[in-house]
């Protein structure tokens, strides 16, 4: 699985770093949702006063959505053979 990070300034100057966000096919039918949890969740940074420096949309969405998707989303893929 391809992962991408983001990183921003806020108002304050303060960085911060949103980790493991997952890169998924156009066609993927759990695209919208990711993008749409992303937004949510930089809007709660922003709503934040003191945010941390560095988040992980990973847990955050282990958090926010149910356990199929979430594992349809990061699943582990066993290779066959241990190739």
């Amino acid at each position: 699985m391809l992962l991408k990070s983001l990183e921003f300034k806020l108002m304050s100057g303060q960085k911060v770093k949103i980790t493991d966000i997952p890169v998924l096919e156009e066609d993927n039918k759990y695209r919208f949702m990711l993008q749409i949890r992303l937004q949510k969740f930089l809007t709660i940074i922003y709503a934040q006063k003191q945010p941390k420096s560095s988040y992980s949309f990973k847990d955050y969405l282990k958090k926010v959505i149910k356990w199929p998707d979430y594992e349809a989303i990061f699943g582990t893929y066993i290779l066959k053979n241990n190739a």
